[in-house]
């Protein structure tokens, strides 16, 4: 994240955790020095591709209003609380959030819905949003989902070989740093074969007892440079023969924050959102921080 943008937006309505993600969005605005702005917006569309077209159940502007006001003040109710801007537009939720996240530091939503045709709808906004932000989005979610939102615990990060692991990186250590709290770096690996003419990867036979230094090497070269710049942060490496997903989710339920690139090695050319983020943002037990390579206008 680059220190030039000075806004944390929160989306507060169309999913659940809305004021769990204001409440969060503030403390972290107020320990930065930046401002806060809660959106909502009058209509909460599936984007295409993300469940079906058009408009669903949009809310009156008196609905919208109260609701807006009722986030004003739960922003305002943290310690220190920095100035709140509160708008209420016309927009659909997804379009108006992926638009102005090009100028925003950090743009914040609630946990994503499970049941019924409103829970998919959030499900997808929160997809489209962190699958096509031009900053990090972070979902914020509680113990078990829907829980206490932790405010304690180290941060972990996933760690590949893609660009964007090395965005999600240097915002991990940047989290840690700010927090003052430990950072568990986390490689995980599953030992594969892939069959490029039929694209599909299987469970390799035997375990190759070369891969594990390898990996080692992978670790290392990654964090090689960002512990010199951030020598208040004490590094935990955690290399797991596994899959990145599930050691992720076992993470978060000892983790305050969890930071992960939107899309690793693995995914296919095309997929903006990869299986590991996906499942973190319906699955993880603590707020979930995805970060793109920067996309500014």
């Amino acid at each position: 994240m680059t220190g030039r943008d000075r806004t944390v937006l929160v989306g507060i309505g169309g999913w659940d955790g809305a004021a769990e993600a204001v409440r969060w969005a503030a403390r972290l605005a107020e320990g930065r020095d930046l401002e806060l702005e809660l959106v909502h917006c009058l209509q909460t569309a599936a984007p295409a591709g993300f469940g079906g077209p058009g408009v669903l159940f949009p809310d009156s502007p008196a609905d919208s209003g109260c609701l807006a006001a009722a986030g004003a003040d739960l922003a305002v109710s943290v310690e220190d609380a920095p100035p709140v801007r509160n708008e209420v537009y016309t927009d659909s939720a997804p379009a108006l959030l992926i638009d102005r996240s090009r100028d925003a530091r950090m743009v914040v939503l609630g946990r994503t819905g499970t049941d019924g045709v409103s829970g998919m709808l959030a499900g997808a906004t929160a997809a489209a949003v962190v699958s096509n932000a031009g900053c990090p989005v972070a979902v914020v979610r509680g113990r078990r989902g829907d829980g206490p939102v932790p405010l304690d615990g180290p941060v972990a990060v996933g760690v590949d070989t893609s660009p964007n692991s090395e965005a999600a990186i240097a915002a991990a250590f940047e989290e840690a740093s700010f927090r003052k709290v430990p950072l568990v770096a986390v490689h995980a690996w599953a030992d594969v074969v892939c069959d490029a003419i039929e694209r599909t990867a299987r469970p390799a036979a035997e375990r190759d007892p070369r891969r594990q230094p390898v990996e080692e090497r992978l670790l290392a070269n990654r964090l090689d440079g960002w512990q010199e710049k951030y020598p208040d942060v004490e590094v935990r490496r955690k290399l797991v023969r596994d899959r990145p997903r599930q050691v992720l989710l076992e993470e978060s339920e000892r983790a305050q924050l969890i930071v992960v690139g939107s899309r690793g090695r693995g995914g296919f050319a095309g997929m903006l959102l990869g299986s590991t983020s996906q499942a973190l943002i319906h699955h993880s037990s603590c707020p979930v921080l995805v970060v793109r390579p920067e996309t500014r206008r």
